[in-house]
């Protein structure tokens, strides 16, 4: 059974279909139309989000704090990229993942994403504070 604290090992993947919204072209990444690198870092960091959630505690969550990813290989219109995400390191509320993307023929992306636990309130206090 799974244990029902954070811990080494949570997995996560999510996936999307590359649209006309999510090509380099239309968010502002380049003038082709390919799957834009922001948005495989944003289905990444979804990925990660969503593992973790079940087991924090309530009114915490986590903000991006760090990505180091490569983009290896394009993908077009229409094919599906799914990002899975492994939890590999604990570091107080600093949480650290591998992370890798893959569309319909293959691996697009990898590398690491790092995390931080926050309390929801006490972090938009201090964002509307500025």
């Amino acid at each position: 059974m799974e244990s029902d604290r954070l811990h080494i090992g949570i997995k996560g993947c999510e996936e999307t279909l590359v649209t006309e919204e999510l090509l380099a072209k239309n968010v502002g990444s380049g003038l082709v139309r390919v799957y834009a690198t922001a948005m495989m870092i944003a289905l990444i960091e979804k990925a990660a989000v969503l593992s973790v959630e079940p087991f924090l505690e309530s009114g915490q969550g986590t903000v991006g704090i760090h990505v180091d990813v490569s983009h290896c290989s394009a993908t077009p219109l229409g094919m599906k990229v799914r990002a899975e995400t492994e939890l590999v390191q604990i570091d107080g509320r600093r949480l650290v993942f591998r992370v890798a993307a893959y569309d319909e023929r293959g691996l697009i992306g990898e590398g690491r994403h790092e995390r931080f636990i926050i309390d929801y309130a006490k972090f938009q206090a201090k964002a509307d504070a500025k």
